[in-house]
């Protein structure tokens, strides 16, 4: 579902997106919608290796890459 969200841009950053959007070939909407989408995916991704990364447990990886003979 998609809904309408105003949002405000300084114009600067405003002129810089259209110029990108229409490099692009997209509209202003659909290559805001992209950008925030990316955001939204690295800074999950970027949430999830910090959880898996405190879950690691060092002495059971060496352990794994002793049986491998590395």
């Amino acid at each position: 579902m998609s809904r309408t969200f105003p949002l405000r841009l300084p114009n600067s950053i405003r002129r810089a997106a259209e110029d990108l959007a229409r490099q692009d070939g997209v509209s202003l909407n659909q290559f805001v919608a992209t950008a925030v989408a990316e955001k939204v995916s690295a800074l999950s991704a970027a949430t999830y290796l910090r959880a898996r990364a405190a879950r690691a447990d060092r002495a059971r990886f060496d352990r794994v890459l002793a049986r491998l003979g590395s």
